[in-house]
């Protein structure tokens, strides 16, 4: 701050001039300011650093809490900064907020199964879609659009589209990973299931061809109200047709690309309110949710584009029990007693969990049956597919719950060690072990990589039924002659294996 006009003034012996006293007030005025300014710019580049750390931790279930913990604090100074800079709210309001939505998001936290975690994560997304679209909204009419700058009102239009696209999109993914059904006239339709219509994929492309038609006209007019309308109705159809017809084998695609696409919402819109802090952590999610989303679609060997015209999988219903062969082919059955001899006996086991075991919640007794294995000398390994469950990393989250040892956990360079490995114990899982997708050509999940596990000596599933997966995909691992099935509740199979271990 420059003081030299306050300190004329303090030296003077006559009474201050109006101009003198004037210029004194200019000079604290500018001065307080500079220094408000700093502050400002600091706490976002501080919010910044939070947020690449974070999201550097989040890479390794061993530092993901304390990354997500780094990268919230980081979020929590960007908002505190951006309300009082923008004197949108007061400190008591901002403070009300803070305890409102900490207590939502903790009674949420407590009160939300393993299971429901998919369908909360894509709400999460779909909320965050919306915040940008009503931010960007909100922009645009609180003042007179016809002032706006052609760059802005591009944006405003990106933000929308990308928003509005994101919201329905994860209600629909939401739809979809909760298995929730539609009565349409005498039938029933099951979200689960691909849902196309006719030159379907034709109609998207068009719809989307009007609405970047729609957004040149924002940039060149920004008062054509009619154009950011319609952009907004076309938006919010095209986030539910380009998510209908993608069926539940792809949906940990479709998670991690709807969190992509809330980031870049939140990056535009940050564009539109000139915000760094908003445009710095919405490309920071949007481009950690692209790399991720081409890891998952490297691990389910196959394209972005064939995952978004969708049709593959289908949310296949479960009859709990059925245990019936199919004709010509024999299944093999064991009780736990049995299960638990052979593990006891065998030097190496590789378990395998799927989303079964999130559903019986038995990550807890896995580990503890894993420590009583390995207290007997037996040498024991996590298979952990990047594709098992229903979101990205679902399994490392529920193995993390239950304090599994990180250093155990093996992706899919663990094929290797599987010919020469005794038993294979796959708990819940289903399509990323069936050989068809290495075997045959004809399978709709041929190519995609899976854990060997009918190459060990022998394999022990851990399953309800012969039922197909999420893939709706028939498994003949279940028949093949090294196969034993564990049929019933994970939680209480394993419960009964770790008995009999404690017995022995």
């Amino acid at each position: 701050m420059n003081s030299r006009p306050l300190l004329a003034l303090l030296a003077q012996e006559s009474p201050p001039t109006a101009h003198t006293l004037e210029a004194a007030e200019l000079a604290v005025a500018h001065g307080g300011f500079g220094l408000l300014q700093f502050a400002e710019t600091l706490a976002y580049f501080l919010a910044a650093v939070f947020f690449v750390f974070g999201l550097k931790m989040l890479s390794s279930p061993r530092t993901a809490r304390r990354g997500n913990a780094i990268a919230s604090l980081g979020m929590l100074i960007a908002i505190v900064v951006t309300l009082l800079d923008q004197h949108i709210v007061g400190p008591w309001t901002i403070l009300a907020g803070f305890i409102v939505g900490g207590a939502i998001g903790a009674i949420v936290a407590v009160r939300v199964p393993m299971t429901g975690m998919p369908e909360m994560v894509a709400l999460f997304n779909g909320s965050g879609g919306a915040a940008s679209a009503v931010v960007a909204m909100a922009e645009y009419w609180r003042g007179d659009p016809g002032l706006l700058r052609a760059d802005t009102g591009l944006t405003i239009g990106l933000s929308v589209l990308i928003g509005m696209v994101t919201l329905t999109g994860s209600l629909m993914a939401f739809g979809k990973l909760r298995g929730m059904k539609i009565k349409l006239g005498g039938g029933e339709i099951r979200l689960g299931n691909p849902l196309l219509f006719p030159g379907q994929h034709m109609a998207n492309f068009a719809a989307l061809g009007v609405v970047v038609i729609l957004l040149g006209v924002l940039a060149n007019s920004p008062a054509s109200q009619w154009a950011l309308v319609l952009a907004i109705l076309l938006a919010t159809l095209l986030g539910f047709t380009l998510t209908s017809p993608i069926g539940g084998a792809d949906m940990p695609v479709v998670v991690s690309l709807l969190n992509s696409y809330s980031g870049l919402a939140a990056c535009a819109t940050g564009f539109v309110l000139e915000n760094s802090g908003l445009i710095v952590s919405g490309s920071l999610v949007g481009a950690s949710g692209l790399i991720l989303t081409k890891i998952m679609c490297k691990a389910m060997d196959r394209s972005l584009l064939n995952v978004l015209a969708g049709g593959f999988g289908q949310d296949a219903p479960t009859t709990a029990g059925a245990t019936t062969a199919r004709e010509g082919l024999t299944v093999r059955k064991m009780d736990a007693e049995e299960a638990a001899m052979v593990l006891e006996a065998s030097q190496s086991v590789v378990i395998v969990p799927g989303y079964g075991m999130a559903v019986a919640q038995a990550q807890h007794s896995v580990a503890q049956m894993a420590d009583l294995l390995m207290k007997k000398g037996v040498s024991v390994k996590y298979g952990v597919h990047p594709v098992a469950g229903r979101m990205p990393g679902h399994m490392n989250v529920l193995l993390a719950e239950a304090n599994v040892d990180y250093e155990l956990l093996k992706d899919l360079e663990l094929n290797n060690e599987l010919p020469q490995t005794d038993v294979a114990l796959v708990v819940g899982a289903n399509d990323v072990v069936n050989p068809d997708a290495r075997d045959n050509p004809q399978s709709q999940i041929y190519g995609m990589p899976i854990f060997d596990v009918d190459k060990c000596k022998t394999v022990m599933v851990c399953k309800r039924s012969l039922n197909p997966g999420f893939a709706g995909i028939e498994n003949p691992l279940f028949f093949k002659e090294n196969t034993t099935m564990l049929f019933g509740d994970a939680k209480q199979m394993i419960n009964g294996i770790v008995e009999a271990l404690k017995q022995s």
